[in-house]
C-alpha cells in the first residue's frame, strides 16, 4: 500500500514534479531577464568615445600608449595639434592632463598620428581629424598650433598655456565656434577682397581666393570681403562639426590635395574659410573687449578701441621669437613674464 502511494501516479510524487519544474522555470526566467538585460546595457550608445572605437588611430605620441578602445566614459574636450616632428609638444601633457589629445605630426610618416600630405598647413590636420573621427567627435574640440611660445596665441608674451587655461568652455557650447584670437590686428577688420585683389605677396591669398572659394563653397554667392582674426586656431563643438555632412570635409580635404595652389596659399585659402564653414559671416570680427570677456573670461580689461585691449596683444616684429623666450627679449635683455603687461618690443 505504501509502495503504491510512492509509485509513478501518486498524487505527491505529481506534486514533487510540478514543484521541481516551477522550481527550473523560475530559475531560466531569472537567467534570461538578468542576463539578457546586462547585455543590452553593455552596448554602447553611439555617442562620443575614444576615436580607436570605431578605427580611429588615438595613440600618444609621447606616451606610446593607446587609449582603450571603448572607454567607459565619453571624450568631452578634445585638442588637436598640428605639429612637426621636431616641436617640442610636452607642454600639453605638463599643464593639461585633462584634456584629450590628438598630436598629428606632419613630417614623419610613422608617427601614429600623421596625414596623407603634408599641405595646406594645419589645415590638412583639422580635415583628417574631423573625417577620421566625424562619428565619435568629443562634444568641444580646440583645434591649435603645437608651440607653447608663438606669435599666433593672443597673449602678452605669446603663450599658449593660458590661452586654454583661460578658454571658456560654457560659451563655446552655446556659440558651437569661437576664434581663439581677439586682437584684430591682421586678419580684420577686411583682410581678402576676393572680387578685386591683385598679387601682393606670396603667402597672401587674395588674387587665388575667389577660385578657391568657389571651389569650397559651390554655388554659394563670393563675398566682397572677407576677415577674420588670424591664425587658424579656433574651437568648434561636436554638434557643429556635424552641421555639415562628413563628404563637405572629405571635398575641402581633397580640393587641398589636388589644387595647383602651393602649400602656404592653400593653408591661407583655408585659415579664412574656417568660420564660414562653421556657419559664420564672411566678415567675422566681434570687438576684442567682447571676445575677451566671453571667450577667455577676461572681462576687466581696458579697452579704448574696438580692434584691441590695452596691454594684451601688439604685433611682434618676427614671426619668430628670441631664443630663451619668455625670459630673453626681443634686444637680449631679460625679462619676468610674471610681472604682467606687455613685453619690451
Amino acid at each position: 500500500m505504501l509502495f503504491f502511494l510512492g509509485g509513478v501516479n501518486s498524487p505527491r510524487r505529481r506534486n514533487r514534479e510540478k514543484a521541481i519544474f516551477l522550481t527550473i522555470f523560475i530559475i531560466f526566467a531569472l537567467y534570461l531577464l538578468f542576463f539578457s538585460g546586462s547585455s543590452r546595457h553593455r552596448q554602447f550608445d553611439p555617442a562620443i568615445y575614444d576615436p580607436d572605437a570605431h578605427g580611429g588611430p588615438n595613440r600618444d605620441p609621447q606616451s606610446g600608449q593607446a587609449t582603450p578602445a571603448r572607454q567607459s566614459t565619453p571624450i568631452r574636450k578634445s585638442l588637436v595639434v598640428a605639429s612637426m616632428k621636431d616641436d617640442d609638444v610636452s607642454w600639453l601633457h605638463q599643464f593639461f592632463p585633462d584634456w584629450h589629445k590628438n598630436i598629428y605630426v606632419v613630417d614623419d610618416k610613422k608617427a601614429e598620428l600623421t596625414v596623407m600630405q603634408n599641405k595646406g598647413r594645419e589645415s590638412m590636420v583639422y580635415l583628417t581629424y574631423i573625417i577620421d573621427n566625424y562619428e565619435n567627435l568629443p562634444d568641444s574640440v580646440l583645434f591649435i598650433h603645437s608651440q607653447r611660445y608663438q606669435w599666433h596665441n593672443d597673449d602678452p608674451y605669446y603663450d599658449g598655456v593660458p590661452m586654454i587655461r583661460n578658454f571658456q568652455l560654457p560659451y563655446l557650447e552655446k556659440q558651437g565656434y569661437v576664434n581663439l584670437r581677439c586682437a584684430w590686428v591682421l586678419g580684420c577688420p577686411d583682410e581678402i577682397h576676393p572680387l578685386t585683389d591683385t598679387h601682393r605677396e606670396a603667402v597672401h591669398a587674395g588674387e587665388y581666393f575667389k577660385h578657391g572659394f568657389m571651389q569650397l563653397f559651390p554655388g554659394v554667392e563670393v563675398p566682397e570681403t572677407v576677415a577674420v582674426s588670424c591664425c587658424a586656431q579656433f574651437a568648434v563643438t561636436s554638434w557643429k562639426i556635424r552641421e555639415r555632412p562628413k563628404s563637405d570635409y572629405a571635398r575641402y580635404r581633397k580640393w587641398l590635395l589636388e589644387t595647383d595652389l602651393t602649400d602656404d596659399v592653400s593653408g591661407r585659402i583655408m585659415e579664412y574659410s574656417w568660420h564660414m564653414i562653421f556657419g559664420k559671416e564672411p566678415i567675422h570680427c566681434p570687438s576684442a573687449e567682447e571676445c575677451y570677456c566671453k571667450v577667455f573670461g577676461l572681462c576687466d580689461l581696458t579697452c579704448p578701441r574696438v580692434d584691441a585691449c590695452d596691454n594684451r596683444y601688439v604685433l611682434p616684429r618676427y614671426s619668430t621669437l628670441p631664443k630663451g623666450w619668455p625670459y630673453i627679449g626681443w634686444l637680449g635683455q631679460k625679462q619676468d613674464p610674471s610681472a604682467g603687461g606687455l613685453p619690451e618690443s
